[in-house]
């Protein structure tokens, strides 16, 4: 069994910014692959989906970026999985804009929402595949505000080669 958590916010507000990439790539799978991640359990939305006679489950916090950690432990505790089965997607500033990152392992780097799954899981040990998001556009927009903003235009438009290049290393994760 393998667990895929693609980081992100919760609510209206926060949809379709750039913090919530992982939500969005999942999304993107679920469509995909056509089955749904909503049922509501470990402060989580969680779906299943059988790849290669394996089950995968698929998880997004509803505990906010900050605290993603809290429901990646529970989902870890409750299907009782490794660390080496866990991959985490989300968004990073410190990547430009198009490119994927994928590890097996490391620190949580700058991002609240990755340093918070390593504190809470006590371990470095999870995949992660890091999806670049650019870097501040002016110098007097905060971070905060450039996460938070909704994709322009022109970067919406490249989201789905994004996304595919994100489920190659999804697959690679799933295949190892």
């Amino acid at each position: 069994m393998k667990i895929v958590v693609g980081l992100g916010n919760i609510g209206s507000d926060y949809e379709r910014t750039r913090h919530n990439l992982g939500f969005m790539f999942l999304d993107y799978i679920s469509d995909k692959y056509n089955f749904k991640i909503e049922k509501e359990k470990l402060d989580s939305y969680i779906g299943e989906y059988i790849y290669n006679n394996d089950k995968v489950i698929f998880v997004k916090p509803k505990t906010f970026m900050n605290l993603s950690g809290i429901a990646a432990l529970k989902v870890k505790n409750w299907y009782k999985v490794e660390d080496k089965d866990i991959l985490i997607v989300y968004d990073d500033i410190d990547i430009p804009f198009e490119e994927i990152r994928y590890k097996l392992n490391g620190s949580g780097g700058s991002h609240n929402g990755m340093k918070n799954i390593v504190e809470c899981l006590n371990s470095e040990n999870c995949s992660r595949i890091r999806i670049g998001i650019g870097g501040l556009k002016h110098e007097k927009q905060s971070l905060s505000d450039f996460v938070l903003f909704k994709f322009t235009n022109e970067e919406q438009s490249k989201l789905s080669d994004i996304f595919k290049k994100t489920e190659d290393k999804l697959i690679e994760f799933l295949d190892k």
